[in-house]
C-alpha cells in the first residue's frame, strides 16, 4: 500500500535537502526546489523547468507542496481586507486573513482547527476545538497570502503608491505575520514554532522573527519555553482581566494558569530578553472598560516593558456583549498613560465580513 504524499511546506530547507539527496541528487536541486517554492511561488513540479526530471518525477509520486485550496474568498467594504476560507486535506476547514495597513501588509493566520481556550466573547473558542494545524499547513497560509499579493497590486488602483513596492521588487510582499487567527499557538507549541523557523528562513520567504507576533491567551509553560529558546518574535497576552476573578470569568484557560502565574511568566519573559511584551485588552461596554479596571491594569503592569492594545469588542452571535464607546477607550488610555503604560487602540479591519479580532470560526460538518 503506497503512504500519503508529504507536504513540502512542512519541510525546513535543511529536511528538504535530506529529502532529495536521499534519492541520490544533488543537494543543488534542493536548493532550487526550495527557491521555486518560496521565491517564485511555484507548485507546479512539471513547470520547474530547472529540476531533473528524474527529481519531477519523485516529488509528483511521493510529495506535495501542500497548497491549500479556498473554499471560499470574501472581501470587506473597508478595501484593505480579505479574509480566506481554506479547506484542509482531511474535511477541516480553516480561516486566514489579509489585511492591508499604510506601508505593510499583515496575514492574520491560524494555528489550530477551532479552540479549546473557550473565551467567552471569541467565535473561534465558542466553536471548540478539532485538532492542530501541522507546520505545513501554517506555513501554507502564508504562502497563500504572499501568492495572492503577486497578483493584486495590479488589480487594485485605489491602493496609494505607499502601499506599492517600486518596480524593481518583484511583487507586493507579505510584511507581517500575526498568530492571532483560529486557535491558540502555544497549544501547538512545536507546529507553530517549526513553521515560524521555516517562515523567516532567508532563503525562502526570509520574515524576520520580529515581523511576527504570537498572541497567547496565557499558556505559561509555552511562555517559559519561549523565553528560555530566546525566540526573537514578539509576544502578545491577552489579559482582559486584571484580577483572578475578573480574568477567570472572561477567560477559562485562567483556572489552568492563574494571573499571579501568568504575571510571574510574563516578568520572565521581559527581565531574561530585555524585551517588551503586549497585553490585549478587549473592550467590553460595562464590563472591564471603566477607571477601576484601567487603574488596575496601571498597577499590574507598571514597571514592566509593557503595552496595552486595546480592541473594542467584535461581535459574535454566541456573545451578547457591546463593545466600549471611543469615549470609553480614549479615557482607558489616558489612566494607563499615568502609569507610565503606553497604548493603542486597534484598528478595526474587517468586522463586516467576520473577519476581526476573535470573529474568526468556521462551521464543522
Amino acid at each position: 500500500m503506497s503512504s500519503s504524499p508529504v507536504a513540502l511546506y512542512g519541510f525546513t530547507r535543511p529536511e528538504l535537502v535530506a529529502l532529495v539527496t536521499g534519492w541520490g541528487m544533488s543537494a543543488v536541486h534542493a536548493a532550487r526546489l526550495w527557491k521555486y517554492l518560496y521565491l517564485e511561488g511555484m507548485d507546479d513540479f512539471a513547470a520547474m523547468s530547472e529540476l531533473p526530471a528524474r527529481l519531477r518525477s519523485r516529488l509528483e509520486t511521493e510529495t506535495m507542496p501542500g497548497r491549500l485550496a479556498i473554499a471560499r474568498e470574501t472581501h470587506s467594504s473597508d478595501g484593505f481586507t480579505r479574509k480566506y476560507l481554506l479547506a484542509l486535506g482531511d474535511e477541516h476547514r480553516i480561516e486566514t486573513v489579509l489585511m492591508r495597513y499604510t506601508g505593510r501588509t499583515t496575514a492574520c493566520i491560524s494555528s489550530q482547527v477551532g479552540c479549546a481556550m473557550g473565551c467567552v466573547f471569541c467565535a473561534t473558542g465558542q466553536m471548540g476545538y478539532t485538532r492542530h494545524l501541522t507546520p505545513g499547513e501554517i506555513v501554507a497560509q502564508a504562502v497563500h497570502v504572499d501568492r495572492v499579493l503577486r497578483h493584486t497590486a495590479e488589480e487594485n488602483p485605489a491602493l496609494s503608491e505607499a502601499d506599492h513596492f517600486s518596480p524593481h521588487h518583484r511583487h507586493e510582499r507579505l510584511r507581517n505575520i500575526v498568530l492571532m487567527g483560529m486557535g491558540e499557538p502555544l497549544h501547538n507549541y512545536d507546529a507553530v514554532m517549526k513553521a515560524a523557523d521555516i517562515l523567516c528562513d532567508g532563503a525562502g520567504m526570509g520574515l524576520g522573527a520580529k515581523k511576527i507576533t504570537l498572541s497567547t491567551v496565557g499558556v505559561v509553560p509555552g511562555i517559559i519555553r519561549m523565553t528560555d529558546e530566546k525566540r526573537q518574535m514578539h509576544l502578545a497576552v491577552s489579559l482582559h482581566g486584571a484580577t483572578q476573578a475578573e480574568r477567570l470569568a472572561l477567560v477559562p484557560a485562567a483556572r489552568a494558569w492563574p494571573l499571579d502565574a501568568l504575571m510571574d511568566a510574563c516578568r520572565y519573559y521581559t527581565e531574561t530578553l530585555d524585551r517588551r511584551i503586549f497585553f490585549e485588552w478587549t473592550l467590553i461596554e460595562g464590563k472591564n472598560d471603566g477607571p477601576d479596571q484601567a487603574h488596575a491594569v496601571g498597577a499590574l503592569l507598571k514597571g514592566m516593558q509593557a503595552q496595552v492594545n486595546l480592541i473594542p469588542l467584535n461581535p459574535t452571535s454566541g456573545y451578547a456583549g457591546l463593545p466600549s464607546h471611543n469615549t470609553a477607550a480614549k479615557r482607558f488610555q489616558e489612566i494607563l498613560a499615568g502609569y507610565g503604560l503606553p497604548s493603542t487602540v486597534r484598528q478595526r479591519r474587517g468586522i463586516d465580513i467576520g473577519a476581526g479580532c476573535g470573529q474568526l470560526a468556521v462551521a464543522e460538518g
